[in-house]
């Protein structure tokens, strides 16, 4: 029997084959329970042939429990399924050997009635069919109607009108039996497993146990329930799971893929553009050298000129002199000449070849204590020395230098700095801390950090002028006397005269404190940050 939904909501591929596309025609079902016509499964090519049985075919045993010797073995054809491409048997007796699909046939028929395409009788083949015989299978015009009516053995069989099943969406038929027509098949024989009908189970299974159908299908029924409920559906779930992973996987690799190309993109666009940048850069230093070399090739050409100018002069007065002047003449305008032509040899050098080195980081020198020590508040200096590859000094300037000074702790202390180009290949470098702590020093010269950089930098608090009065500690520095008084008539907080400290376990060095401090403990100040240091005696301003 078949059921279907409504009709406008049926899926129609229930009936159509998916090779031909064409509603069933003797639909048959392979082994991996997709159905095909059996025309459609007949052309289908051989995948491979061989001899054995057919392994989807179940395994039969004779009474004694034993598996029967065959005379022969059988050839098993084995085709792909055009639907899932899996390998499947087919039966000796070929394609129509296979399982017919009865619901198949059903979804044909009610596709039929929905389209209200043209039945014709199965019996004259005349007449347009009107009604359908529920236990033949046949459809029925008026007059064949009638004489199924009439004829004794099909009298009491149930007949409805197309047009009422048609309303109904559903139909209900019995499956007959193929080798007795007309008999349906309403028992099932256990050691064959196979439904049969009544002839069968009289005659070619009558040493068989044969069961009314309705009496074994619920343990049946029941067991392909149970493998679909236990076993089939929870794997369903774990492999739309596992796909949907899989689908998620695809998608992230495919962001991640597209992410990545964008970045291999953009790092190949922004390497172009430093390439041409720095091919920039090179193109100017090199146009900036050859101005460099040139304007001194022009000075030089100059002055050879002059000079040849001048010694052609000379030449050309002396050979003048010496061949047209009487000898009045020349010794008259000799101490001329002569003090001409000398300093002509000797005040002209001759210059050779101009011999160029590029500048090399790694040999830069850098002089001055401001590279490592500063006072907050302070102006520091250091110099850096720009040298060849040679380690000599660089006879030129405009490099390009660059000074950063940051904090260390603090990220966002930063100290400005001030290069001055002294255009003979050193560089002072000026600046003023604002706050003290541990700095690094970075000094580049064209993008490249000179040799020990970057450079640690220390800067301590500021120096600041006391302007208050001092004197000696009378207790520490008398070695422990206590009537030792200080000069001065000067009082501590507490009324001690001297410094006011609390002496228990005081280690009884020099010290000098602040007179008259008006704080609640006057601070005793060791004798290593006073620069003088006198018993008795005030000092009114101290360097801290």
């Amino acid at each position: 029997s078949g059921q279907s939904g409504e009709n406008d909501s049926r899926p129609v591929e229930w009936a159509v084959c998916s090779v031909c596309k064409r509603l069933y025609r003797e639909p048959k079902i392979l082994p991996c329970l997709h159905t095909f016509c059996l025309d459609c499964i007949s052309h289908l090519e051989p995948f491979s042939v061989h001899a054995g049985r057919n392994r989807d075919a179940p395994e039969r045993k004779g009474s004694d429990g034993e598996t029967p010797k065959e005379k022969a073995a059988p050839i098993t054809v084995t085709v792909l399924c055009p639907d899932c491409d899996s390998e499947v048997d087919l039966p000796p007796s070929g394609p129509a050997g296979l399982t017919t699909d009865h619901l198949a046939l059903d979804e044909v028929f009610l596709e039929t009635l929905v389209r209200n395409g043209p039945l014709g009788c199965d019996l004259c083949g005349e007449g347009r069919a009107e009604s359908r015989c529920e236990i033949c299978c046949v459809n029925l015009c008026e007059f064949c109607f009638q004489a199924h009516r009439r004829q004794t053995r099909t009298a009491s069989h149930s007949i409805q009108q197309l047009q009422d099943l048609k309303s109904q969406g559903r139909l209900c038929r019995p499956v007959l039996c193929a080798f007795h027509p007309g008999q349906e098949l309403r028992l099932f024989c256990q050691p064959c497993d196979l439904p049969v009908c009544l002839e069968c189970a009289a005659t070619l299974h009558s040493e068989h146990r044969c069961s009314p159908a309705h009496e074994v299908i619920g343990c049946h029924g029941d067991h392909i329930r149970t493998l679909v409920t236990v076993r089939l559906r929870p794997r369903l779930q774990r492999l739309e799971q596992t796909l949907q992973k899989v689908e998620g996987s695809q998608e992230a690799l495919q962001t991640r893929v597209e992410a990545t190309a964008n970045e291999v993109r953009a790092f190949a666009r922004g390497y172009a553009s430093a390439v041409e940048a720095h091919c920039l850069a090179l193109l100017r230093c090199l146009e900036e050298l050859h101005i460099q070399r040139k304007n001194q090739l022009h000075l030089q050409r100059a002055q050879l000129q002059q000079a040849l100018s001048d010694v052609h002069g000379g030449v050309d007065f002396a050979d003048r002199l010496l061949s047209c002047g009487s000898d009045a003449e020349i010794l008259s305008t000799k101490g001329v000449t002569l003090r001409r032509l000398s300093s002509e040899v000797s005040g002209y050098p001759v210059v050779g070849v101009i011999h160029f080195k590029p500048l090399d980081p790694n040999k830069c020198t850098i002089d001055g204590q401001g590279l490592q020590q500063a006072n907050e508040g302070q102006q520091a200096h250091f110099t850096l020395v720009c040298r060849n590859s040679s380690g000599d000094q660089m006879a030129r300037g405009g490099d390009h230098v660059l000074v950063s000074i940051v904090h260390r702790e603090k990220k966002n202390c930063v100290v400005e700095s001030t290069v001055v180009d002294n255009n003979d290949g050193s560089y002072k470098v000026s600046y003023t801390p604002d706050e003290a702590g541990t700095y690094s020093v970075w000094v580049c010269v064209k993008a490249q950090h000179v040799k020990g950089s970057p450079f640690i930098l220390n800067v301590t608090k500021k120096l600041r002028l006391h302007t208050g009065v001092f004197h000696c500690c009378s207790f520490c520095s008398s070695g422990g006397a206590k009537e030792a008084r200080c000069g001065c008539p000067g009082t501590m907080p507490g009324g001690f005269q001297g410094c006011g400290h609390n002496h228990k376990g005081h280690p009884g060095k020099p010290h000098w404190s602040c007179c008259g401090s008006t704080t609640e403990k006057s601070e005793c100040l060791p004798a290593s940050v006073i620069k003088a240091v006198s018993a008795g005696k005030h000092v009114r301003t101290i360097e801290l």
